[in-house]
């Protein structure tokens, strides 16, 4: 079984969404075979699994996540992360 496809994408602390989602530019999320959710992993280190909408006013190399849970996490503002569709369900 190969691995999904996956991208170095920047990610943004966007106060107006809410926990546990994201959004990507539709065109981004066709290219990497997303359906619904999103891995983002930071250093090999840290990890989270969120659900993805489709926005045409992202940027193509930016995923936007909830600043909230991204401080939480310890996910600083302008990230790079790896992106891709959950390895496992």
């Amino acid at each position: 079984m190969s691995r999904p496809p996956e991208r170095r994408l920047r990610v943004r602390r966007i106060p107006e969404i809410e926990p546990g989602t994201a959004k990507m530019n539709p065109q981004m999320i066709n290219e990497l075979q997303i359906t619904d959710k999103i891995e983002i992993v930071v250093a090999g280190k840290r990890k989270c699994i969120l659900e993805v909408k489709g926005d045409e006013k992202v940027p193509l190399r930016e995923v936007w996540a909830s600043a909230e849970e991204m401080r939480g996490l310890g996910i600083a503002d302008n990230s790079i992360a790896t992106i891709r569709r959950p390895l496992k369900m």
